[in-house]
């Protein structure tokens, strides 16, 4: 069936946050749902590379209902505050799209000591959801999009390894990060269905893309 940009609805009324949508895909999903007509919340790890998205959003869509917050996934501290800010700004959250991620590094840790991409991609997003599901839930029918990747048919939770502490391959690592933000997606969709709820938690490959996302990938 063929979809295309054209297909998307209208979308006034409804508050939507895009993490990491200062570039790449998150970017184009927080521009198009404001030139809809939603009030965009863009996350961002980043302030003053938020703050140009921000600007490039408003140009093309200079009546968009968009703000920026500072989110990074790497720091669950610094996740919890801006899980506290967002709740206390926000009546409702129709969507939420997990979208920010790392893909590919050298082995690095997060502030509190996870594997990186594990750290940002999962951990991160698992524990930003947590925080902000009371403000979803307030919303008739809202949704939950968990960005994963079809790097996830490579990928395996490794419980003895789950912090590369035994060795690290940064493509397993990255693929190991999608399983479990799949994972996470259908999880969290049948409790969400079992609990009676209206929200919807879902799963999507993007595709492939050039962007920021795959500076480290030759």
């Amino acid at each position: 069936m063929p979809w295309s940009l054209k297909d998307v609805g209208a979308q006034e009324g409804k508050t939507v946050l895009v993490t990491g949508s200062n570039t790449g895909i998150g970017f184009a999903t927080a521009t198009l749902l404001a030139q809809k007509g939603a009030a965009v919340i863009m996350a961002c790890r980043n302030v003053e590379k938020g703050e140009q998205a921000l600007a490039r959003l408003r140009a093309t869509a200079p009546k968009a209902q968009a703000s920026l917050v500072q989110l990074d996934l790497a720091n669950l501290a610094l996740v919890r505050e801006c899980a506290e800010q967002v709740n206390a700004r926000c009546e409702r959250i129709d969507v939420l799209i997990n979208n920010a991620g790392l893909m590919m590094p050298p082995l690095q840790r997060t502030v509190d000591g996870f594997e990186m991409q594990f750290g940002t991609n999962v951990l991160g997003h698992f524990a930003f959801t947590g925080l902000l599901l009371p403000t979803v839930l307030r919303a008739p029918q809202s949704r939950v999009v968990w960005l994963s990747s079809v790097a996830h048919w490579n990928g395996r939770i490794d419980f003895d390894n789950l912090n590369a502490e035994r060795g690290y391959g940064k493509w397993r690592a990255y693929a190991q990060s999608k399983l479990g933000d799949l994972m996470l997606a259908y999880e969290m969709h049948r409790r969400l269905q079992k609990s009676g709820a209206t929200a919807v938690s879902l799963g999507a490959h993007p595709g492939g893309t050039k962007s920021e996302l795959s500076r480290n990938n030759a």
